[in-house]
């Protein structure tokens, strides 16, 4: 993969209303943004679109304001690689072979994760908001050349007493 032409996909989930200072670093210089639900904020929103263009969808804990602007599942194009964007991959209602999707992005779970399986890439970037157990606060990108693509997550460093 040629990095130097590659579009960076930031990827981040369960934000809960939290935003860390962490994540929004890590987004910095992405050429898209994809939050894979519970968001939790319209605030949040915007803070990402102001980063870079936006994607996300609604997850099963966002109501009101912020879930009125967020659709179930998103369809979207990033160079030549289309992205299906759903909150709980257990509700995946499409063959994503079938419709042409390289990359399926979800949360739900908050434990990162990635997969591929039939030619799809599964990322799920984990939680970057409230600490939930002891799963790690995370984040992830996707690397876009062409049609290759390359994922990875990374465990944030927060300070031990962070939410």
């Amino acid at each position: 993969m040629n990095a130097a032409n590659a579009l960076r996909v930031g990827v981040i989930s369960d934000t809960h209303g939290l935003l860390r200072p962490e994540a929004r670093n890590f987004l910095v210089g992405c050429d898209y943004i994809i939050h894979g639900g519970d968001v939790g904020s319209s605030d949040i929103l915007e803070v990402l679109a102001a980063i870079a263009p936006l994607i996300a969808v609604r997850g099963n804990n966002d109501n009101g304001a912020c879930a009125a602007r967020l659709r179930d599942t998103e369809l979207v194009r990033v160079g030549n690689v289309f992205f299906y964007v759903i909150h709980d991959v257990e509700e995946l209602d499409i063959d994503p072979g079938a419709a042409g999707v390289r990359v399926v992005v979800s949360g739900h779970s908050h434990r990162p994760g990635i997969k591929e399986r039939d030619g799809i890439l599964y990322v799920n970037p984990g939680s970057c908001g409230p600490r939930r157990f002891k799963l790690p606060i995370s984040v992830g990108e996707v690397s876009v050349s062409g049609s290759a693509v390359t994922a990875r997550t990374l465990e944030l460093s927060v300070p031990v007493s962070a939410p």
